[in-house]
């Protein structure tokens, strides 16, 4: 296995980079904090994702953590901290809500495809962020929960994630149960695309990275895009516009050398053009 370069990040950063061969690991680097979603983590992990978004080079991303915890979610301490406020948090509580969905959306928008590696737990917005991930690797022992009914918050904004993710009677039973949902039956409720042994998951989650790498970019980006914006659309509406993208990729030169290859029984030689 290809070893991953250096960070390319200050090493207090609260999320750390490195990359190899096309693919981009971001790593959460709070362990002692479990890897909470606190303002810096999000603004940090907000400016990676814009950077990448604008790399070219880089095909495929990992986020993985530290650490016992892959996140857990909100940073409670900076939201119990802000109950002083003049308005009791409202206007912040606003805000860093609003600021979790542009990070959550930004996976989603990513032109390239994210992979989380979960080791561990992964709670509340940590959970949340799973579920945005296009795919997901869990080790054996890695658990999931929306714990927010138990301390009296229910998940409203890690729900939106979780309901595009399963079915929404698994959803609505994460969401009004708070209990956790172990790597199995993540597995079975397609939280996660599948279940390694421990402290395998970023092995694994780099072998499915080098598979979507060796392919043409074209197609990844243009396919990733048209995936979530089809599925909000009906079903005439989906057909018309994916025909009309699946037309758009037909022009492009990857499709004509890729159909080449096949007629004349060889390996394409990708230009990602």
């Amino acid at each position: 296995m290809t070893a991953l370069a250096p960070a390319e990040v200050a090493p207090e950063s609260p999320v750390r980079r490195s990359d190899s061969e096309g693919i981009t690991m971001l790593t959460l680097a709070r362990p002692a904090s479990r890897n909470s979603l606190s303002d810096a983590t999000m603004a940090a992990l907000s400016g990676a994702l814009g950077e990448i978004a604008r790399d070219v080079s880089v095909r495929v991303v990992i986020l993985a953590a530290e650490g016992p915890v892959f996140s857990a979610g909100h940073d409670l301490k900076e939201i119990q901290a802000h109950r002083t406020d003049p308005d009791r948090g409202r206007a912040y509580y606003e805000d860093v809500l609003r600021r979790c969905a542009a990070l959550m959306t930004a996976v989603v928008r990513l032109p390239q495809p994210v992979i989380a590696a979960v080791e561990g737990l992964a709670t509340a917005a940590g959970c949340q962020l799973v579920a945005s991930c296009d795919l997901a690797v869990a080790g054996a022992a890695a658990r999931f929960c929306t714990p927010g009914v138990n301390i009296g918050l229910f998940c409203h904004t890690p729900m939106v994630a979780l309901t595009r993710a399963v079915s929404r009677k698994h959803a609505m039973e994460m969401l009004l149960l708070g209990e956790w949902v172990e790597a199995d039956e993540a597995l079975r409720m397609g939280l996660v695309n599948r279940v390694v042994p421990q402290g395998e998951a970023v092995e694994a989650a780099q072998a499915l990275a080098r598979r979507i790498a060796a392919k043409s970019a074209v197609p990844v980006k243009l396919g990733k895009a048209a995936f979530y914006q089809q599925a909000e659309m009906t079903l005439d509406e989906a057909y018309a516009f994916a025909s009309d993208v699946m037309a758009t990729n037909m022009l492009a030169r990857d499709a004509d050398e890729g159909i080449s290859a096949v007629l004349a029984k060889r390996h394409p030689v990708w230009e990602d053009r």
